[in-house]
């Protein structure tokens, strides 16, 4: 097929070809003859290619054109020859042009023509080559003008075809476009523009026409697109015209085949499968006929159940009713479920299981209330046997955790708690009242209460009271500590019991598992077989057997639930015994492990059953909080001695440290109330003490005094490392006289007598936190505040002179200040060894309160560097009034170095005895350089230089007086006064 104009659509034989194709005549002179050679168009669907000719060659679906002539099927010949109705008509390029003859006709080779191959072409190639890679190389660089053509054509017509489509509103492309919304139709038909008041005129008709013409041409433009769409999608049209008649092919074949299935099928049931089917319904009407009569049987025990159920409540034996019960209810549900006669059985025996559960709960809260209540010296622990052939308690108690927890009543332990309350409480009443009835001193009638009885005991008849209530709360946790292990050991035999069922049901479950699969296995193997073989009578003995196997099992689980009713009604009528009760109650309770609580809740159980013996521990704390809180409301605990309160201690200690191993847990109640009355008392024996400092402190005269010898054995004891206090030797005829100054690791201290009372205190502070560890960092901040106390009062009373008024003293005498000085020297020695002693008694969290002794002691050297300072300044007032009228003349020495050698001689006189030798000679040194400065000051002023002139050697001789009369002191001969320095140095 040519695409020129002259083509003609006919072939003509006779005008010849070598390959059979027929062409038409030409002139060689046309011009026509010498247009280039076009290829044949393609008919596939394109999109536009953007060429002028594109669009108008072929004929417009939508815009008006010619007749057609012959000569117009140049185009259209494609689709002529297009047949929809073939099924392969797209395999080649002839096929879809001109039909498929082209397709089925074979071209026999022709026998002139050579046959070539590739090797008559080489040196036409080699000849090409280099010139074909230029050209391959100018086309990468240069593209065909026919493709940026086809290119640009292309994008023309999109853009033109999207351009035509934007003509057309938005709305009317809109998805949910409907004219019957009335806001559309406004929108498409705008009324208000042709609506006049007088009527219709000229102007709206002509805006009715150009609305008209407007649609029209939104019309035109979508179905030309629509139109070129559908060109260029026939293709895949045609293909789904060709597929639904393959399609309707396969549907007639198909519907011959299932009728014919059918009708085999049909056959098939009427030979082999009528027959075999009957003879199974037969069997089946057979089996369940022994169904019904195992039902009957089953039924006839059943109706027993309640009086069975009577009879062994008449003997107590709770927990075998229980599970006659259950095993009725299971068989109701699984086997006779649906049964009318039985309809209020169900009702019947949940209502009979409730009043069981009522009654095993008040047998247990007797139990409990009887076993907590009897005489705890008798048998603390849970008693064997009341009768000779009577239950023991412990197998009752067994018996009855065992129905509890049958019931999941898991809340018993709840009632136990209240009872145990109730039977604390009694314990401690009962103990006043035994110790009340000895006592002629309380009268019950006038007194009822328990604490006021309490409070009219002495202390050694309330304390034997409390010794009492703690031995007996200690038989009580005893026997609470039995009963508890009672329960936990049922408990743990329930646990034991569930893991052996649940070890065997699995090992039975796995075995029955493989059995199951075998005879599954082995019956579908058998049944493919007579598949197979076509044997109708096989598959029938098959199933047959199958069915036989069912019934059986059917049958065997029938009579296990009939055996287990009757088993239950057998032990009713043999519970003859206690033994054969408990030991059948055993069993039931194994047989019945599905009702039991899980493995979870048994160990709460066991955690529920720990936590009660704590709080027995608990209430037996705060029943004895009650007892000493009772009697401390009127302070008499505050006003015991140091060895009264010990005792207490020593006593409250003791119980709750037997508690503490009893129940494994530690209470804090207790040792909480005597923490407190530790408290008040620590407050109320520090207070006495500060007190009794106080006093002494403003009594005293600040005079030496005299060291008795007990106290001298009390420092002695200290240094030997025992820090508490010696006891008491009665006087004799030898005891040894008084001293003047306390030894202290060889070293004299001279002191007043307050000093020995605050040693002999904080020796009793020291005590005290020997007998009573728990009160050591109350003691210890209470021992700090007093030795602060004696540091700030004698320092308002010495330095601040606050003795003149309080105690009348004339003056604060440098003797004064050396003995309050030595004594809090004394205090200084001793804070190490106080710190000491504390550190042992504390805990290592507890070490931080130490630094208050750190404190204490800078205090005291900082109070003992101002008493120096004060007796140098002392010193230095006076050598500032003498040396002011101190004049360079004759006599020699002058009457000023000789008043100031008599004064430095009383203060030596004065702090001999009472400083150290190394302290006396710091503090001389001081003062010898408070004098020099005076001194060379008025030397200055008087403008007496060292020239060796008369005024100098005056002033020599007054110096050398002066050291010749300091250094005949004692203590002072190897002083160094260095007296040279009083002198200007020459510039």
């Amino acid at each position: 097929m040519a695409s020129s104009h002259g083509s003609s659509p006919v072939p003509r034989p006779g005008v010849g070809g070598r390959d059979g194709i027929y062409h038409k005549e030409r002139d060689p002179s046309s011009p026509r003859c010498r247009r280039p050679v076009r290829s044949l168009p393609d008919v596939c669907p394109k999109e536009p290619t953007g060429e002028g000719r594109g669009l108008c060659d072929g004929p417009s679906v939508v815009a008006e054109h010619d007749r057609w002539t012959v000569y117009s099927s140049k185009v259209n010949l494609p689709a002529a020859l297009n047949d929809p109705r073939l099924a392969k008509r797209e395999s080649d390029f002839f096929t879809k042009t001109w039909g498929l003859d082209f397709a089925e006709t074979e071209v026999m080779p022709s026998f002139y023509l050579p046959n070539i191959t590739r090797e008559h072409f080489g040196p036409y190639l080699q000849e090409t080559a280099q010139r074909e890679k230029i050209h391959e190389r100018c086309k990468t660089i240069c593209p065909n003008k026919d493709d940026v053509d086809a290119v640009s054509s292309i994008t023309t017509n999109h853009d033109k075809s999207r351009a035509e489509l934007e003509q057309v509103p938005k709305i009317f492309l809109k998805p949910d476009f409907a004219l019957e919304d009335p806001a559309t139709f406004n929108a498409v038909l705008p009324w208000s523009h042709f609506n006049s008041a007088g009527g219709k005129s000229s102007r709206d008709v002509a805006s009715s026409k150009l609305l008209q013409e407007k649609l029209s041409h939104y019309l035109d433009v979508v179905e030309v697109s629509i139109a070129r769409q559908i060109s260029l999608r026939s293709e895949a049209f045609f293909h789904a015209m060709s597929s639904q008649h393959e399609l309707q092919d396969q549907l007639q074949e198909t519907q011959r085949a299932v009728a014919v299935l059918r009708g085999r099928t049909a056959d098939m049931d009427r030979i082999m499968c009528q027959g075999p089917l009957r003879a199974l319904r037969t069997a089946l009407a057979r089996n369940n006929c022994v169904k019904l009569h195992n039902k009957l049987k089953l039924m006839a025990a059943v109706h027993q159940t309640q009086p069975t159920v009577q009879l062994l409540l008449s003997t107590s034996e709770f927990v075998g009713a229980l599970e006659l019960i259950a095993t009725t209810k299971e068989v109701l549900q699984q086997e006779l479920q649906g049964i009318h006669s039985f309809r209020h059985l169900g009702s019947q025996l949940c209502e009979l299981e409730k009043l069981i559960d009522k009654m095993m709960v008040e047998d247990f809260s007797m139990y409990a209330r009887s076993d907590l209540s009897r005489c705890l010296r008798d048998e603390p622990q849970v008693l064997e046997k009341v009768k000779p052939n009577a239950v023991s308690q412990k197998e009752r108690l067994e018996s009855l955790v065992f129905g509890l927890l049958r019931q999941r009543k898991l809340d018993f332990l709840d009632i136990y708690s209240d009872e145990m309350i109730l039977a604390a409480k009694a314990i401690v009443a009962q103990c006043v009242a035994e110790s009340v009835l000895h006592i002629e001193e309380i009268d019950t009638e006038v007194v009822t209460k328990l604490a006021d009885q309490m409070r009219l005991m002495t202390f050694p008849q309330w304390f034997e009271v409390l010794k009492n209530v703690f031995e007996s709360f200690l038989l009580f946790l005893q026997r609470i500590k039995a009963t508890l292990s009672v329960i936990g050991n049922v408990v743990l035999e329930v646990l034991d019991s569930n893991q052996k069922n649940r070890l065997l049901e699995e090992a039975g479950s796995g075995a029955s598992g493989q059995e199951s699969s075998q005879g599954s296995s082995l019956l579908q193997g058998e049944a493919e077989l007579a598949y197979l073989t076509h044997e109708g009578l096989f598959i029938s003995d098959a199933l047959n057997e199958a069915q036989q196997q069912q019934q059986a099992a059917a049958q065997d689980q029938s009579s296990a639930a009939g055996s287990r009713v009757q088993q239950g009604r057998a032990e009713a009528a043999g519970c003859d015994s206690a033994s054969e009760s408990f030991v059948g109650r055993d069993q039931n309770f194994i047989s019945g492990e599905n009702m039991m609580p899980t493995e979870l809740e048994m160990n709460r159980v066991i955690n529920n059953s720990q936590e009660l013996l704590y709080t027995a521990s608990d209430v037996s704390h705060d029943r004895c909080v009650k007892v000493l809180t009772a009697r401390a409301k009127d302070g008499s605990l505050e006003r015991l001695n140091s060895a009264e309160f010990v005792c207490l201690s020593q006593a409250v200690e003791g119980f709750v440290r037997d508690t503490e191993e009893l129940c494994g847990r530690r209470s804090v109640s207790l040792r909480g109330a005597l923490q407190s009355q530790a408290n008040r008392f620590v407050h109320r024996f520090h207070e006495e003490r500060k007190t009794k400092l106080s006093l002494l402190l403003d009594n005293e005269r600040w005079k030496q005094a005299e060291v008795p010898a007990e106290f001298q054995d009390l420092v002695n004891s200290i240094a030997d490392g025992r820090i508490t206090l010696p006891e008491r030797k009665t006087p004799g005829p030898e005891d040894r006289k008084p001293t003047e100054f306390l030894l202290v690791n060889g070293q004299k201290y001279a002191v007043v007598g307050t000093v020995l009372l605050l040693i002999r205190m904080f020796l009793e502070y020291c005590h005290c936190v020997n007998d009573i560890p728990s009160i050591a960092t109350d003691m210890l901040t209470r021992l700090s505040d007093l030795l602060k106390h004696f540091n700030s009062r004698s320092c308002q009373l010495v330095l601040g002179a606050g003795a003149l008024q309080v105690v009348g003293l004339k003056t604060i005498t440098t003797k004064n200040l050396a003995l309050a000085s030595r004594c809090l020297q004394l205090v200084v020695h001793y804070i190490p060894i106080i710190r000491a002693h504390f550190e042992t008694k504390l805990q290592p969290k507890q070490f931080s309160v130490l630094r208050h002794f750190d404190h204490i002691t800078k205090d005291y050297n900082d109070h003992i560097a101002e008493i120096s300072a004060k007796l140098v300044a002392i010193m230095d007032s006076l050598f500032e009034k003498v040396l002011s009228k101190y004049e360079v003349k004759a006599p020699m020495p002058s009457a000023c170095f000789r008043n100031v050698c008599k004064q430095m001689a009383k203060m030596h006189e004065a702090i001999y005895e009472l400083l150290p030798e190394e302290q006396t000679q710091m503090l001389f040194l001081r003062i010898n350089a408070s004098f020099k400065m005076h001194l060379k000051r008025q030397l200055a002023r008087l403008g007496v230089v060292n020239d060796g002139g008369p005024q100098h050697g005056l002033v020599v001789v007054d110096v050398a007086f002066y050291t010749e009369n300091v250094q005949a002191l004692r203590s002072l001969e190897r002083l160094d006064l260095n007296m040279a320095e009083i002198w200007e140095q020459k510039r």
